[in-house]
C-alpha cells in the first residue's frame, strides 16, 4: 500500500493526529532508519497528543471561561498577599482531588476572578470539566429554571462538572429560595466535586448576604472548616494598571 492510500485510510478512520504527522514522521523514519515498530510508536503518540489537545480545547470551550489567563501572568510584584508557593500548591490540585471548596476573598479589582479563571484553565488542561458562572447569572438561571419547571434538570447539569466556579458572591443579598439553592449546590458537591467561590466577604460575614439565618448556619458549617481559603489584600490592581496607562499616555 502506497502513501496516498495510507493517508486516505487514516482519513477514513478519522485518525487525524496520525494523518497530520504522517509525512514528517515517514521522512524522519527514513532518515533515522527507524524500525516499523518505532514508526508506529511515533504515529500512535501523534494521535494521542492530538486527541488530548482536542479534549482540552473542548473542555475550555464548554467551561464558559471569559478569559484564559495563566498564573505565569500573575504579577507577584504587586502586593496582594499571595506567594508563589501558594500558587504552586493550588496548581498541584490536591484540593480538587479532595473535592474541597476554594474560597478566594479580597476587595474589588484585586484579581480574584483572574486567579479563579487561571485555575479553571489549568484544570481544563488536566482533562477535567469546568463551569465558570457569575453568581448573578446563576441566580437568574435558577429563577428561570424554577419558573419553567426545569430546576431539577438545571441542578443536575451544574452537578456534573468536576469544578464549578462561582464568581462574585455577595453583590446582593440572597433571598430564602436563592440561599436554599446555593446551599443545595454546596451540599451536593461536598466530598464529591470541587468548587471555587470568589467574593469580597470572608465566610464569617456571609450571614449578611443570606436572608435565612438557618440556611446561613448550614452553609457556614459546610465551608468554615473544610475549605481552602485565599485572602487577597491590597489596593485595586485594575486601578494601578489604569494609572500606568495614564502615565504612558502622558
Amino acid at each position: 500500500m502506497g502513501q496516498p492510500q495510507i493517508k486516505n485510510l487514516l482519513q477514513d478512520l478519522k485518525l487525524t493526529g496520525m494523518l497530520g504527522a504522517f509525512e514528517n514522521l515517514v521522512k524522519e523514519s527514513t532518515k533515522s532508519s527507524w524500525t516499523g515498530a518505532e514508526l508506529l510508536d511515533q504515529l500512535l503518540q501523534a494521535e494521542y497528543n492530538f486527541r488530548e489537545s482536542q479534549s482540552a480545547d473542548r473542555k475550555i470551550k464548554n467551561s464558559k471561561l471569559n478569559r484564559l489567563p495563566a498564573m505565569e501572568d500573575f504579577d507577584f510584584e504587586f502586593n496582594r498577599n499571595m506567594t508563589k508557593s501558594q500558587v504552586r500548591e493550588l496548581y498541584a490540585l490536591s484540593w480538587l482531588d479532595q473535592s474541597r471548596a476554594l474560597i478566594i476573598t479580597g476587595p474589588t479589582g484585586i484579581g480574584k476572578t483572574f486567579i479563579a479563571e487561571a485555575i479553571g484553565h489549568h484544570v481544563c488542561q488536566r482533562k477535567k470539566s469546568v463551569l465558570f458562572i457569575g453568581m448573578s447569572d446563576l441566580l437568574e438561571q435558577q429563577s428561570i429554571a424554577h419558573a419553567s419547571g426545569g430546576y431539577l434538570k438545571f441542578k443536575a447539569k451544574i452537578a456534573k462538572y468536576d469544578l464549578l466556579i462561582l464568581d462574585d458572591l455577595g453583590l446582593r443579598k440572597l433571598l430564602t429560595q436563592e440561599a436554599h439553592d446555593f446551599c443545595e449546590i454546596l451540599k451536593e458537591r461536598q466530598g464529591k466535586k470541587a468548587i471555587i467561590i470568589t467574593t469580597q466577604l470572608p465566610i464569617k460575614n456571609w450571614p449578611e448576604i443570606l436572608e435565612d439565618p438557618v440556611i446561613a448556619d448550614s452553609i457556614m458549617d459546610r465551608l468554615q472548616h473544610t475549605s481552602v481559603k485565599i485572602n487577597l489584600k491590597g489596593p485595586s490592581y485594575r486601578e494601578a494598571q489604569g494609572k500606568q496607562f495614564d502615565t504612558v499616555k502622558k
